[in-house]
């Protein structure tokens, strides 16, 4: 069940794209993501502001580091003054830095919509038409696509306007998530959305996003909407090897599914920290920076609460390997550990600039203060 997705020159099968998530998809889980894909698929970087690259600030440099063996090299770009947009992408162009430029407009955090950027700026029409064009003349031969959601709230959809004015200033393909910003994370998403995005830009490929929790939800999303490839978010947080599911499901294998015992997922949550490790240059910061990622992995799992936060601390390889040592690695999947996983939360008040919603096609207000310093989300 295999579609070939084109993302300019470059095919994607199966038509599989990891979802950027700020402090997760850095080089180090896109690494364990693609080994356990077999290399199949697209593993886009985190938010990388487009300020901050111009600025090349340091952090930014490292966040848009590839290993030698990723291609293509995906960025994903937040900015909202279309100058500075159009400077980031031409410098990514004319340095090589990537192969694949995604610019986001789908971040539904506080500290994005405030400033008019993420999931708020697609209500702003020309200013939207300004970036995409900005974007697209200084990406030279290099693919553009961006991501988005329905909307502000379900009094301001926007991603049939947003589809259609990436068409005319000529994005590769779209990839929406079925939720509006207000949503956040809460309730189900709506896939009816992708489906009439798909019938109403079918110049370009459409991609789904929300609720894609195993290789199943993929299909099903696939055969429902008529979308051209998935993009997957959550559903993959503490399980990187998803994405040999997606390529066996996608490839028409969808029996073929992976179900650690809970000492080969010890075994990847080591091998995940060490890499966090030789990424940062720091084996004690690596081992930190992991910990976000311990409940995801152990979810399911008989492993007592004290345990849980004993894990959750550790600051060395020696430790968290000692620690997942004294569990009883041989536990084999519990059922327990399907389903959602990460940020939950919905029915927020979406946090805008004054006087944001009086006109959808006034630019008016949006200044260069907008653009976050720093990357990562």
């Amino acid at each position: 069940m295999t579609h070939p997705l084109s993302i300019g020159p470059h095919a994607v099968t199966p038509p599989v794209v990891l979802a950027p998530m700020a402090g997760i998809t850095n080089a180090p889980f896109r690494t364990l993501c693609r080994e356990f894909s077999g290399g199949k698929g697209l593993f886009v970087s985190e938010m990388i502001t487009t300020r901050a690259l111009v600025e090349r600030n340091e952090k930014t440099m490292q966040l848009i580091k590839f290993d030698a063996s990723e291609r293509p090299r995906s960025i994903q770009l937040y900015g909202v003054d279309p100058a500075t947009v159009g400077k980031a992408v031409r410098m990514i162009a004319e340095e090589g830095l990537a192969d694949h430029i995604d610019l986001n407009f789908g971040c539904p955090v506080p500290k994005v919509t405030r400033k008019g950027g993420g999931s708020a700026l697609p209500y702003k029409r020309n200013l939207l038409r300004a970036i995409l064009r900005e974007a697209v003349s200084g990406a030279g031969d290099l693919p553009v696509t961006m991501k988005m959601r329905k909307g502000i709230d379900d009094d301001h959809i926007t991603y049939l306007d947003a589809g259609r004015i990436a068409v005319e200033e000529g994005v590769t393909a779209i990839a929406l998530h079925g939720r509006t910003a207000a949503q956040h994370y809460g309730g189900t998403a709506d896939w009816d959305a992708i489906a009439r995005l798909k019938e109403h830009v079918p110049e370009i490929p459409v991609l789904g996003n929300g609720d894609i929790w195993s290789a199943g939800d993929a299909l099903r999303m696939v055969r429902e909407t008529g979308c051209d490839g998935v993009v997957v978010g959550r559903g993959c947080l503490g399980r990187p090897w998803l994405f040999a599911d997606l390529v066996a499901a996608f490839e028409g294998r969808p029996d073929d599914v992976v179900r650690p015992s809970l000492r080969q997922v010890a075994d990847v949550m080591v091998r995940h920290a060490t890499l966090l490790g030789e990424w940062i240059g720091d084996e004690s910061k690596g081992v930190v920076d992991f910990r976000k990622h311990v409940a995801w992995y152990l979810k399911g799992f008989a492993v007592g609460s004290e345990m849980r936060k004993r894990l959750a601390i550790t600051s060395s390889l020696e430790e968290l390997r000692a620690g997942l040592d004294e569990l009883d690695l041989e536990q084999g999947w519990p059922v327990g550990a399907e389903g959602p996983r990460g940020r939950t939360s919905g029915n927020n008040r979406v946090v805008l600039p004054d006087g944001w919603l009086k006109d959808p096609y006034d630019c008016a207000g949006v200044s260069e203060d907008a653009e976050l310093d720093t990357s990562g989300g």
